[in-house]
């Protein structure tokens, strides 16, 4: 052929540039950069009353919603808030409160928190429940759940018996496991977790971080899906009672951002967010003694290369452009917990008797 005529009488270094000059060209059209604003805007704002405190929230996609919160109150959205099916689930004579949610391809999942602990599966949108796991330990108390995959998941709760309460999946939720405190790192007198937002717990590929607060505060990792963990220290406050990290979120196996701070003085803005570029193992603070002070969640806009993040609490919504280093209001509102669609624009939140969506550009 013609061309290949022409490819002999090229010289050999201009044309390996030539090549990688298409592919680097190939490379930035199949993964052009994300195009972030400046500053964000509320283009619009939706808020749906529902009869219940919610802190558990779950986004399978811009039309499906679930929501779970106090005595017993779950519900879902099929068609992007247009309409609710809210209900309530009752076992013996208890309305658990629940502040855990997690929806797979197959069931949908909630965990109450105090004793006894009580885990639910729904395989048909809820309109029957199974109890799949139950802890009846008086110092039961679980606080986040969450995912790899439609098989396996992890739940944590707070110490017993010296360590962490993580319990663990591997057939769909059908059954769980209580890992043994010989496998998890120790904790300290006064050390546990806030179940504030279910946004305790992230994972990416297999690794999974947990987040501790009160007398200290720090960072859990496995990178095995929970055969295997370590500890490590974080430089948010720690000490108090209602002071540490409340949110964890990781946007890939190395970059990470913890967020809390003190809920008795919400608007005290040092050492309440910190992030991190090698997996956990070291944390720096961020905009430390700058806005915003006290949130309960942090979440990463997905499509922003890590660079966007959202945080939600009392009183607020604040919003990074740049992996969470500089901080600026959104808006005044209260919210305790928050999940994105399939991209940035669209986030759902969840509060005291309200679920809303935020569409942003």
């Amino acid at each position: 052929m013609l061309w290949l005529g022409m490819l002999k009488n090229i010289p050999v270094k201009l044309l390996v540039l030539l090549i990688a000059t298409l592919l680097l060209f190939a490379g930035c059209q199949h993964n052009p950069k994300p195009q972030l604003p400046t500053t964000l805007t509320v283009a619009a704002i939706d808020t749906f009353p529902v009869p219940a405190s919610i802190r558990a929230l779950e986004v399978v996609n811009d039309s499906t919603v679930w929501f779970a919160g106090s005595e017993g109150v779950y519900g879902y959205t099929a068609d992007g808030g247009k309409n609710w099916h809210i209900d309530s689930l009752r076992w013996d004579t208890l309305r658990p409160h629940f502040r855990s949610i997690a929806v797979t391809d197959s069931a949908v999942f909630l965990l109450s928190i105090a004793s006894p602990a009580l885990l639910f599966r729904s395989a048909d949108r809820g309109q029957h429940w199974q109890l799949v796991y139950r802890e009846d330990d008086p110092s039961a108390f679980y606080d986040a759940m969450t995912f790899w995959d439609d098989q396996t998941g992890i739940a944590m709760g707070d110490p017993i018996d010296g360590c962490l309460s993580v319990i663990r999946t591997r057939d769909g939720g059908l059954t769980w496991e209580k890992i043994n405190c010989a496998q998890l790192p120790p904790v300290v007198a006064g050390e546990a977790a806030f179940a504030a937002s279910n946004s305790n717990i992230a994972v990416y590929g297999d690794h999974a971080w947990i987040v501790s607060g009160g007398a200290r505060s720090r960072v859990f990792h496995t990178p095995d899906r929970g055969d295997s963990w370590e500890v490590f220290d974080t430089p948010i406050q720690e000490g108090g009672q209602m002071t540490g990290i409340y949110s964890v979120a990781f946007w890939d196996d190395r970059h990470g951002i913890i967020f809390g701070g003190n809920w008795n003085e919400k608007e005290d803005k040092v050492q309440n967010k910190a992030v991190t570029t090698d997996g956990g193992r070291t944390w720096q603070l961020v905009a430390d003694g700058q806005e915003p002070g006290y949130r309960s969640c942090v979440q990463y806009g997905p499509g922003t290369a890590g660079k966007l993040l959202l945080a939600a609490g009392i009183p607020g919504i604040s919003y990074s452009l740049d992996a969470g280093h500089a901080w600026q209001r959104l808006r005044d509102d209260s919210f305790y917990t928050l999940r994105f669609g399939s991209d940035w624009h669209q986030v759902w939140l969840a509060g005291n008797a309200k679920v809303g969506r935020l569409v942003m550009h």
